[in-house]
């Protein structure tokens, strides 16, 4: 046994192209080493930006021996006339390193052929780690791919070195015009080198002490918090912190080095949102904020060594973040001195999507369906919904939102309640965005929801229109995460409306002169297509069987919040003994309806006559279904789905005695129809609970 170390040293890296390299190398590696029949007790991996390290600890100096059986050609033609092993047999041993002796007959079903036993494996490790190398490097995938000189190898940036030992031994191979060997290269300030390394054993010593760098990604992202926290703590202060920023951070240094800086307080005048996306996105910055919520005129950034001399590197960095407030305070000024028509009037020139028109005319349909939605969900809310959805974009053409993007719709609101608007309409349009994923939370208010939802069902429509659907992983306006935002929003504010309403209203609302380029009823047709695969994404998801789903996905999707509650339900029956045989059973009298009635050219209408049923059976079922009529129909109407499943498990018996007793296609044609009748009433009423032929059992 011994230790294996492969470092691939690198040209800085972006930052977001570090954290998946660990994870990728190490898989990448796991599997090549157990296709090579190489055992191992452990496999690890690191990643920095100029170093991606794999570790594999009590490597295996030779393969594991392996005998498997390989069949060769057939027998008939392995021998001739005289017993005698012609070319065929001659060439199969050749072909596996076996003599003539080692063949034996195998029998199948086919016949005979040949076979032998083969040992496979036990080669020097160190003979076949050369390979492996190459290939686990080759195999590592980039959102961006350069070459570098002559060099006909493509990766995320230039190599600089590779380092690979097995033990003290080192892995000679070539690529990318380097020779692997013992050599590493520390930090570029605190710790050049080059530095040897005698064994694999010593890496994580040398990497530490000599080289000043801290390999572990993870490591790295712990002592910038834990050392922030420290640092703000001394301030009565706590850090405001960004989990996507801090894995960035982490992943933009090889030894991080926490520090506080300070900026002038005159700058907390400005929004809080404002002060942290400038410290956020320019300066890669946290800022520090008071228990009470408010900042304090300090922030916390990450340097990427030991300074000699601290104050003069905090006071760069202090600089250079003055220079960026300056220019926010510049926009904030301007933008609070502009009105808010003028920025509405500008909308007017700025285009939505192609032939849609401009934002100008979105706005104002966001004003009419804002309405629209309000006037189903809160009417007390339609004026104020009406006013949002006019206002909505009108921060897009700010000078704040022109420097930080990031800020739409949050400086909307900022900038709506400083002129004087109502605070529903204000929450409502910095709300507008969210949720801006499957992990983003939902608005915290309900006008923010009926203005979210009013948003990305207009830009729905308004790309389903111009045939712009996603297509497999494509995706360019990001309509799967609108659609599966408005369902969020609708179970999370148990919003009574139709989902499929929102969109024909919505498409209602744009002008009679676009050139669609489907008609509304294939737009609406192919919207209800997708917002079903979105749902049935959205509860298979959250653990619910892909069975239950469709079921209940057959029985519509309108509702959003029923279709969750026959979910519930659904997947609650479908944990009970009789669960299978209800299934069948109403399977069963589906597909007769189906084979009978609209396969067969016959129109059921679900109208039976009770008094000319002859069969008691027929007539029991007939009067359980009369019976439970009504208290289905209660039921339904307060969304009691549990209690509406139940009434399955009373009518099956029925059905099942039905079914044993009865014969459906009489030759009495009139008897026949009622029978048939009787069954499509009873599919009809389960069909509103669930598509039962989507239940496989």
């Amino acid at each position: 046994m011994a230790d294996f170390i492969l470092e691939i040293g690198i040209e800085e890296m972006p930052a977001r192209f570090v954290p998946r390299l660990g994870e990728d190398i190490k898989t990448i590696f796991n599997n090549l080493l157990n296709q090579h029949l190489i055992d191992f007790s452990k496999i690890s991996a690191f990643a920095t930006p100029r170093r991606l390290s794999v570790f594999v600890a009590d490597i295996a100096l030779d393969q594991r021996k392996v005998e498997e059986e390989v069949s060769g050609p057939p027998a008939r033609i392995a021998y001739d006339a005289d017993g005698k092993p012609t070319k065929a047999c001659q060439g199969f041993a050749k072909s596996q390193g076996i003599t003539l002796e080692d063949i034996y007959i195998i029998k199948t079903d086919k016949g005979d052929y040949l076979g032998a036993k083969k040992s496979i494996g036990g080669s020097a490790t160190v003979a076949i780690l050369p390979e492996i190398c190459v290939t686990a490097i080759k195999k590592l995938s980039f959102p961006k791919k350069m070459k570098w000189g002559s060099l006909d190898f493509a990766f995320a940036r230039p190599l600089r070195w590779l380092l690979c030992l097995c033990g003290e031994q080192v892995i000679d191979f070539e690529l990318a015009g380097l020779t692997a060997g013992r050599q590493t290269y520390g930090h570029r300030v605190m710790g050049a080198g080059p530095w040897n390394i005698s064994s694999a054993s010593d890496y994580f010593n040398v990497i530490e002490q000599n080289c000043s760098v801290n390999i572990s990604p993870e490591e790295r992202g712990k002592l910038v918090r834990s050392e922030g926290n420290k640092l703000a703590a001394e301030l009565s202060g706590a850090v405001v912190w960004k989990e996507s920023l801090l894995e960035e951070v982490s992943n933009l240094v090889e030894l991080p080095m926490p520090i506080i800086g300070n900026f002038d307080k005159s700058f907390l005048e400005l929004p809080k949102e404002v002060l942290l996306t400038s410290m956020e996105s320019h300066q890669k910055c946290f800022g520090i904020e008071k228990s009470d919520g408010n900042l304090l005129p300090h922030f916390l950034c990450t340097l990427n060594l030991i300074p000699k001399d601290m104050d003069l590197v905090r006071k760069g960095w202090e600089k250079v973040l003055k220079a960026r407030l300056e220019d926010a305070r510049f926009f904030w000024a301007k933008d609070l001195g502009t009105e808010l028509n003028f920025w509405l009037e500008k909308l007017e020139h700025v285009v939505f999507l192609g032939p849609l028109g401009t934002m100008g005319d979105k706005s104002r349909r966001l004003e009419s369906l804002a309405a629209l939605i309000a006037g189903k969900v809160d009417p007390d809310l339609q004026t104020e919904m009406a006013r949002a959805g006019r206002l909505a974009k009108a921060d897009l053409v700010s000078e704040m939102v022109n420097e930080f993007d990031k800020l739409q719709g949050l400086m909307g609101g900022i900038y709506a309640l400083k002129k004087g608007e109502e605070d529903v309409v204000c929450k409502a349009i910095s709300e507008q965005y969210l949720p801006a994923g499957p992990e983003s939370p939902v608005p915290s208010t309900i006008g923010g929801s009926i203005l979210s939802i009013t948003d990305k069902a207009d830009t729905l429509v308004g790309c389903f229109g111009l045939n712009k659907i996603p297509t497999g992983a494509n995706d360019a306006y990001a309509l799967r995460r609108a659609a599966l935002g408005i369902i969020r929003m609708i179970l999370e504010f148990k919003l009574s409306v139709d989902i499929l309403e929102i969109f024909d209203m919505a498409y209602d609302g744009y002008s009679k002169d676009i050139k669609w380029k489907l008609d509304k009823a294939e737009i609406l047709e192919k919207l209800g297509e997708f917002v079903s695969n979105r749902l049935r994404a959205y509860f298979t998801g959250v653990g619910y069987e892909t069975r239950v789903v469709d079921a209940a996905l057959g029985a519509g999707i309108r509702d959003v919040n029923a279709l969750k509650a026959r979910v519930e339900a659904l997947s609650e029956f479908a944990k009970k003994e009789e669960f299978e045989q209800s299934v069948l059973t109403f399977k069963r009298a589906s597909n007769i309806i189906r084979k009978q009635g609209s396969e067969a050219g016959i129109t059921l209408t679900g109208g039976y006559e009770v008094e000319k049923l002859i069969e008691p059976q027929e007539k029991a079922l007939a009067t359980k279904l009369d019976d439970t009529a009504a208290r289905f129909e209660e039921l339904w109407e307060n969304d009691d789905f549990t209690k509406l499943i139940g009434i399955i498990d009373e009518l099956r018996p029925f059905v099942d005695d039905f079914f044993d007793n009865v014969m459906v296609i009489s030759d009495d044609e009139s008897l026949k129809i009622n029978r048939l009748n009787l069954l499509k009433a009873l599919v009809d009423r389960l069909s509103r609970l669930a598509d039962f032929s989507a239940l496989q059992v």
